[in-house]
């Protein structure tokens, strides 16, 4: 059984109650856009991370964590890309991959919307944790907490917290 943390779209922001919401995981994953290579090593500093570079990401983090990650935790096969779409609409760079070796769970960021969508038609599940940071349209920070437990995800909690209280964190 692990307990797994995901968020993305930090911005180079790591709102401190994060930490306590992470706090019994056992991984923290991030879906991209960490902003700076210093809010990536922080985060490993405080637990196992696993991530993938987004659009706003320099060489940095690009050295360290690529555009996609698949890998096994468990017994489910995972996805971790940046854009990656959702049911019905993945991106391009995506789509062939998707529907010829789909994953048990894919994982993406990007759109600053929390969604989690089990895709019927390709039989896997879909997390976009939104936005944890304080830069772009979002209006609430999200992440998620789940756990994966040999095949099964379950025990799925959402973390969020006005952007505007976010806010007074930097003042």
């Amino acid at each position: 059984m692990k307990r797994i943390g995901l968020l993305s779209d930090t911005h180079g922001f790591l709102h401190e109650r994060l930490f306590s919401f992470f706090e019994n995981v056992d991984e923290i994953w991030h879906a991209g856009d960490f902003g700076t290579i210093e809010t990536a090593d922080k985060l490993a500093e405080f637990k196992l991370l696993r991530g993938v570079y987004g659009n706003i990401d320099g060489q940095d983090v690009r050295v360290v964590h690529p555009m996609h990650q698949r890998f096994k935790c468990e017994d489910v096969d995972v996805w971790m890309t940046h854009i990656g779409g959702y049911p019905g609409r993945y991106e391009r760079y995506v789509k062939p991959d998707i529907y010829s070796n789909s994953p048990n769970l894919f994982i993406s960021g990007h759109s600053h919307i929390l969604k989690v969508i089990y895709d019927k038609k390709l039989d896997f599940l879909h997390m976009n944790p939104g936005a944890a940071g304080i830069h772009g349209f979002h209006k609430v920070c999200t992440a998620l907490r789940f756990v994966i437990d040999g095949k099964n995800i379950r025990d799925l909690e959402i973390w969020e917290i006005p952007r505007s209280e976010s806010l007074l964190q930097i003042k």
